[in-house]
């Protein structure tokens, strides 16, 4: 049984309902989210939603993944599903957040043309003019009840995502995925969803239909890893999210990553990171 990414980060739903997305796209100011928590939105993911903001006036800083990025006027966010993310915004920020379920996505994003890959990683980009007209547009559309409501926002929509991957790809956010095999993409979205089940290279080989060489002949020489260390990358980026973000003791992500002994998953961590586990937190606090 596959099983969900580590439950030590807060895993929010828009409103924290329980329900899929009510609507095609939900669109809200930054103002109203954030002024109800005095401006600051803890370090938490979304499972199922994919979110864009575009900080129009004032300011903040954006948590991301461990690193701080600066959130000056006119910069565009690009939030994947199951990025950890955290907001402090300067009293007064204008700005809106576009939040598409995991669902619409599925349907709109077709796997051969690239953007799903593109939009599967977050970034934090210049907003542009047509960026911008397009998200006051859907912000528009979603306040009125006028006669073709839905089917605008979702034309809207499907608009503001090749424009939000177009501009990655031109910034050098992300690699173009017109150069990346199919075969590194399909078992790069299969990691995610066996990541914490500790699959093999052969396991995930097999259920590609390749064999496990040619699979690390293909990641090599797209990544310079074979696809072992893809693996170990991926679940190296999880242990450090979850030592960043939490205070759980390590034993506890050890367990929460798969491991069943949490010896072993320090060596593991150790080896990659060259320092282990609890000096990795403490370095943490001492650079804070």
């Amino acid at each position: 049984m596959t099983r969900a990414a580590s439950p030590t980060i807060p895993n929010y739903n828009l409103f924290g309902e329980a329900d899929d997305l009510p609507d095609v796209v939900h669109c809200e100011t930054i103002e109203t989210r954030s002024r109800l928590h005095d401006w600051e939105l803890g370090v938490h993911r979304h499972a199922r939603l994919h979110q864009v903001l575009l900080l129009q006036d004032g300011g903040g800083v954006l948590s991301l993944e461990g690193r701080r990025h600066a959130l000056p006027p006119m910069t565009l966010v690009n939030v994947a599903i199951g990025v950890v993310h955290g907001f402090t915004f300067v009293p007064g920020t204008r700005g809106l957040v576009v939040t598409f379920s995991a669902e619409m996505l599925d349907q709109s994003l077709r796997p051969a043309e690239g953007l799903r890959d593109v939009l599967a990683q977050a970034a934090v980009l210049p907003a542009e003019g047509g960026t911008v007209l397009t998200l006051t547009q859907i912000a528009t559309a979603f306040s009125g009840r006028d006669f073709g409501r839905a089917q605008s926002l979702r034309s809207l929509a499907g608009l503001l995502l090749a424009q939000v991957a177009r501009a990655m790809v031109d910034h050098g956010a992300v690699a173009d995925p017109r150069a990346t095999p199919d075969l590194l993409s399909r078992f790069e979205r299969l990691l995610d969803l066996h990541l914490l089940d500790h699959w093999s290279v052969a396991d995930y080989a097999r259920a590609l239909a390749v064999s496990a060489p040619h699979l690390s002949r293909v990641t090599r020489k797209a990544t310079g890893k074979p696809a072992s260390g893809l693996i170990e990358d991926r679940l190296i980026r999880e242990a450090r999210r979850n030592l960043v973000y939490t205070n759980l003791p390590i034993s506890r992500i050890a367990y929460a990553l798969g491991f069943e002994d949490p010896a072993y998953f320090t060596r593991v961590f150790t080896r990659a990171t060259g320092t282990s586990p609890r000096a990795f937190r403490q370095r943490l606090g001492e650079d804070g």
